[in-house]
């Protein structure tokens, strides 16, 4: 007996072995085409209209005047951009900089993925098969077009994916050591950890501050733990002094920055104006009492009316989903937004009162309407397939360039970077670049990325739906998938994440400004992963249940 069971040892131990020298081969081989196809195309950044007010403020500061806030933009991504250009002084190293963290981001989700397993007692589901899924994950993210693509815009997205990997390694940490290992020191330090990444993630942008809220509730449950005192002494003075370090210089930074107070109530004015115009016209015919002039109402709601019909023929093809172009009532200098802050004679905190209110009374007057306009934009994301995958193969970037040159030629942006001369520096690669016929391509050796990409994109909603039906299973029976439990509870909240990312974007603008939707895929690859793990895990028991009930003798189970 002895013999047999030293060689089957033996053989494990070789087949152990031979698996960990392919997974790390196959890990090897994963990163060095991730690095190959980033650093093959130029490192010169690109801009686009909304660069300016993450750049300015680290080029102000650059060139002799104060750090400041433009454009209502939080000060956390352009404080990245000053330090990348103060250490390197060469535009081309933001984009390193990106990569870099890019490719930690797939580090960060394989460690992710490995520490999940702790959740599923007894698996069925091999370490080979676990881990194989994983790195069929972390391929896709590393080595898909528009992961790359987003590293190298300045913008908040190129280094939103490490910051969410890093929140969901953190979150999957606290939950083991909380829930399953009861370490308590490690609890608070994940926890701390949890509430300052969350908070990040909602300052570098702002349309996962639902979502960031989402991931915090597991950690009410520190403070139903009886005895934990000093845990959620700990926590606490964490958590406030998080916020503090994130949110106070917020606070006083956009004190002078008048885009941060009109922003979202113009957006929220702009985006709903159709039904926000309907309940003008019936307020008006009923001679409804209201804080406001019927003479005024009068007037904005004949300028909100005539400025809808002259944004459809603006830009036919904008915002299908509304109807009309919301981007035409809030920038054209004519529209509707340049005609209210005439209406209240240039007072902001009056203009932005009487956008509330309406937003709000739309809300109160006519729920369903707004209801039915969430609902559009949410199924924007997840019908016929999911838009956080772009299973494209090709992006052009001359144009991307071209674009560049344009956004950043405006004169208020050039009197500013004709000061620094690495900005200087940078806009003569990109007028060169521009002239180029440069294009991303996916590699021909890598064909299966972009299938993968497919497959997910299509299959997200049919996977998010059985899972969804397999953990109430799970949560109604208590016995036989007690194992799943824990499992079960991670796939149903990371699906949710999406969902309260979806949510935000959609209750305040609309999904189909497409990077709300892609700036999510890592999120969205992640949880469908897990979801798949959870229904295999599901599959493989109920299999060996058939099977182990079709192997009893018939009468077994009965009473003599």
């Amino acid at each position: 007996m002895i013999a047999p069971l030293a060689s089957n040892q033996s053989f494990r131990l070789r087949e152990d072995s031979l698996w960990r020298l392919f997974y790390w081969t196959l890990l090897a081989l994963v990163f060095a085409g991730a690095i190959w196809q980033r650093f093959k195309l130029p490192l010169d950044p690109i801009a686009d209209p909304d660069t300016w007010g993450y750049l300015s403020p680290a080029l102000r500061k650059l060139t002799g005047a104060e750090f400041g806030h433009t454009n209502g933009r939080n000060f956390v991504y352009p404080g990245f951009v000053f330090l990348v250009l103060r250490l390197f002084a060469d535009f081309r190293a933001i984009t390193i900089a990106q990569h870099f963290l890019g490719l930690l981001a797939g580090a960060v989700f394989l460690l992710t993925w490995k520490r999940a397993r702790i959740f599923v007692a007894n698996p069925r589901i091999g370490h080979v098969a676990h881990d194989l899924l994983g790195l069929v994950g972390a391929a896709i993210f590393l080595l898909q077009w528009q992961t790359i693509v987003f590293e190298k815009d300045i913008r908040p997205e190129g280094i939103c994916a490490f910051v969410v990997s890093i929140t969901f390694y953190l979150l999957i940490q606290f939950l083991a050591c909380f829930f399953l290992q009861h370490r308590r020191t490690a609890t608070v330090a994940y926890a701390i950890a949890l509430a300052f990444t969350a908070i990040f993630l909602a300052s570098i942008k702002p349309s996962f501050g639902l979502a960031s809220l989402f991931v915090l509730s597991p950690i009410i449950a520190l403070f139903w733990r009886s005895g934990w005192w000093w845990q959620k002494v700990w926590f606490s003075l964490g958590f406030v002094f998080s916020a503090a370090v994130l949110l106070l210089p917020e606070h006083f930074l956009s004190r002078n920055d008048e885009m941060s107070r009109t922003f979202l109530p113009t957006t929220l004015f702009v985006v709903h104006a159709e039904i926000i115009r309907d309940q003008l016209a019936n307020d008006l015919a009923k001679n409804v009492s209201l804080p406001y002039s019927r003479d005024r109402l009068e007037r904005l709601y004949l300028a909100l009316r005539t400025e809808i019909e002259k944004s459809r023929t603006a830009r036919q093809y904008a915002y299908h989903s509304l109807g009309f172009d919301a981007d035409f009532l809030m920038y054209d200098p004519n529209s509707i937004a340049v005609q209210a802050r005439r209406e209240f004679r240039g007072d902001v905190a009056a203009l932005c009162a009487f956008y509330r209110f309406y937003y709000g009374r739309i809300w109160e007057k006519r729920p369903l309407q707004v209801l039915a306009k969430v609902a559009r934009q949410m199924q924007i994301f997840y019908l016929p397939y999911c838009r956080a995958y772009d299973p494209r193969i090709s992006r052009k970037l001359g144009g991307e360039y071209q674009y560049s040159v344009v956004s950043l030629s405006d004169p208020i942006c050039r009197k500013v970077w004709l000061g620094y001369p690495p900005a200087v520096d940078f806009m003569k690669r990109t007028e060169e670049l521009a002239r180029r016929e440069l294009r991303f391509r996916q590699p021909l050796l890598l064909p299966l990325i972009p299938i993968a990409v497919l497959l997910m994109s299509i299959s997200y909603s049919t996977s998010l739906a059985v899972a969804l039906i397999l953990a109430g299973i799970v949560a109604l029976t208590s016995g036989r998938w007690r194992r799943l439990h824990f499992i079960a509870a991670l796939v149903v909240f990371s699906f949710s994440f999406n969902a309260a990312c979806c949510l935000e974007v959609a209750t305040i603008i609309s999904l189909e400004i497409r990077r709300y939707m892609t700036v999510q895929m890592y999120s969205t690859l992640l949880a469908q992963l897990l979801g798949l793990w959870f229904i295999l895990e599901f599959v493989v028991q109920m299999w060996e249940c058939r099977r182990q009930r079709a192997l009893q003798p018939t009468g077994a189970g009965d009473k003599p």
